[in-house]
């Protein structure tokens, strides 16, 4: 593994966690993960299977240290390596039809909401909850952590991918 991309990728995982930690749990204790931009953030720069899967499970560790909510470590370490291969099997078909700086946001946007699908599920399991609690929390927390974190991708991923062009990163890796 190249030491370059390990550190860009612990930084985004920095990031994400500093993003995932300030923002409060509003539904049932579920809040928007934040941390999922920045590893789909590393997915899209860096879409093979050996960084995804050190990503998916930094980001699932890191998250179910930083949740609110009640089984949300269990979760967390299912949604993130399932959402994460997901995106990088979808970014990788729709690489060479789709320019990234279109497909980055829509396949985040799509990212977060299975996430945000299969941990409000494996939450929902475990912590026993009601039948309406899978769509309460769908929501109030998944549809709006997906629109927010769709936006950020797209303010994001052009500027971070003009700042690795020019300092060449992307040419080395």
């Amino acid at each position: 593994m190249n030491i370059r991309i390990l550190i860009t990728l612990s930084l985004l995982v920095g990031i994400g966690t500093v993003l995932h930690a300030v923002v409060p749990g509003f539904v049932f204790g579920v809040k928007p993960d934040m941390l999922l931009s920045m590893m789909f953030l590393g997915v899209f720069l860096f879409p093979k299977a050996r960084y995804v899967l050190l990503l998916a499970l930094v980001s699932g560790v890191i998250s179910a240290l930083t949740t609110q909510a009640p089984g949300g470590q269990i979760a967390n370490m299912i949604d993130k390596p399932l959402s994460a291969f997901i995106v990088l099997a979808l970014f990788v078909l729709l690489q060479k039809k789709v320019r990234n700086a279109i497909s980055a946001p829509i396949l985040t946007f799509i990212g977060t909401v299975i996430s945000g699908s299969v941990f409000v599920g494996v939450v929902a399991l475990f912590a026993g909850l009601g039948n309406g609690t899978f769509l309460a929390m769908f929501v109030g927390a998944v549809l709006p952590a997906a629109a927010v974190n769709t936006l950020i991708m797209v303010v994001i991923y052009p500027v971070v991918q003009s700042i690795m062009k020019r300092t060449k990163f992307i040419a080395a890796t």
